[in-house]
This record gives structure tokens, sequence and C-alpha cells, in this order.
């Protein structure tokens, strides 16, 4: 007999679709609840923005760009926040699809994943402090600088959700062994494609002029996540291999 899940009748498309709009109303709600709260503490959140500027005096260029920068602010902050609420909505949506063992590590999975996107932001800010000093010293003598308040914080805040999102590569990875999509021995088998697109996509959100050593202190910690994800997926994958040798020890009595 089947572990899945059973509803009372299976669901049409439309249903589905449905489902699928609710969720993501719900999330929405969230981001913009959260919005309105970090809005009203934006002025906080731009101070611990700005300590890695190291006292750089940011400049306006128009008469939007206070409310702007607040909104962006609190925008961002309000969807690191409800982080949780709306990987769980995801969740919800494909729970009915998934076995009762399936069910078991999502909750461990979700925690984990929550660890994660904080370790990314973490990890992230500890790096703009370098990040600003080395684009601050590329400038030439003869250049003066104007740095745009705006688009400080939306290099500030792309920086810290890219690292939060991309320190998620255990949880996808494990996941996708966990549901049969992929084997440890493709991740092993494919290592030099992965190091190359960690290295690239490191390349892509860090904006200096130094086109190794910068892009390589953001590889590393995403290299020891997906070598995890290796260790982590071999082991689901002994536990299913001993409880497919058992059943079938079991079968013929």
């Amino acid at each position: 007999m089947s572990d899945k899940s059973q509803d009372p009748k299976e669901m049409s498309i439309l249903q589905h679709l449905g489902e699928l709009r609710r969720r993501m109303l719900v999330s929405l709600a969230a981001i913009l609840v959260a919005t309105c709260v970090a809005l009203i503490f934006s002025g906080e959140i731009l101070k611990l923005f700005l300590v890695p500027a190291g006292g750089m005096h940011l400049k306006a260029f128009s008469l939007l760009d206070g409310f702007m920068i607040r909104f962006k602010i609190s925008l961002y902050a309000g969807v690191a926040a409800t982080f949780p609420v709306w990987i769980y909505q995801a969740y919800s949506f494909v729970r009915p699809g998934l076995y009762v063992r399936e069910r078991k590590v999502v909750f461990p999975m979700l925690f984990g994943s929550l660890v994660l996107f904080i370790l990314g932001m973490v990890f992230a800010y500890s790096m703009l402090s370098s990040m600003v000093r080395v684009m601050i010293q590329i400038f030439p003598s003869s250049v003066d600088l104007l740095p745009s308040a705006d688009s400080y914080i939306s290099f500030v805040t792309f920086f810290l959700l890219a690292c939060g999102l991309v320190f998620q590569l255990p949880t996808v990875l494990i996941a996708l062994v966990q549901l049969h999509i992929i084997s440890t021995r493709l991740l092993r088998k494919q290592r030099r494609i992965a190091y190359f697109l960690l290295f690239a996509f490191a390349e892509i959100i860090t904006p200096v002029s130094d086109p190794i050593v910068a892009p390589l202190t953001v590889m590393v910690p995403l290299v020891v996540l997906y070598e995890i994800s290796i260790f982590l997926g071999r082991r689901i994958e002994a536990r299913r291999e001993r409880a497919q040798a058992l059943s079938q020890e079991a079968g013929p009595s």
C-alpha cells in the first residue's frame, strides 16, 4: 500500500492553480506586512547598511530618493524577514504529492534552509566592507566619486539576498536527491562544471576589479556547501539502499 497522501478527490488543474494563487497571496501579504513594519525602522536598518561604507557620505540626486531609499530598504527587509513564510507556503503547495517518509525530512530541511539563508547574509555582510574599500581605491585620482545613496543601497541589498539565496544550494541538492531526481554519483561526476558555475556566479556578484581573489572568497564556502550536499546525499542514498535490501530479503517469506 502506498504511503503517499490521498485527497478525497483528485484536484483539477484549475484547483491546483487556485491553490497556487492562494499560497502566493499569503506570501505577498506577509511580505507587505513585514515591509510596513520595516518601514518604521528603516532609519536604523539604513545605519546598519552604512557601516560597511566606512564613513563614506552618500548623496541623493532626486527629491524622491529619500522615500525610495526607505522603501527599498523596507521591501528587501520584508522579503528577507518573511523567508520562512514563503518557503513554508511553497512546501504546503507540494505537500499533498509527497510520501509520508518524504514529509518527515521536510521540516529539518526547512529549518536548515532558514539557517543557511541567515548564514549567507551574514557572510555577505562581512565581505561588504572590504568590497566597498576596494571599489573606492580603484577610482583614478582625476575622477571625483559622488556615491549615490540609491545605487549603494541597491548594491548592498542585492548582494545580501543573492548570497542568502545561493546558500540554499545544499537544501536544493539534498531535496533533489531525496526525490530521486539526481544522484550523488552525478554530482560527483559533474564537479568541474559545478565549480565553474559557482565561480561564474561569484564573479557576477562581486563587482570589484580583482577578478580572482574576491570571487574565490565567495566561491570557497559555496564549494564547501556543495561537498556537504554530496556527503549528506550519499547518506540518504545509503539508507535507501539498506531499506531496499531489507525489503527484498523479507519479500519471499
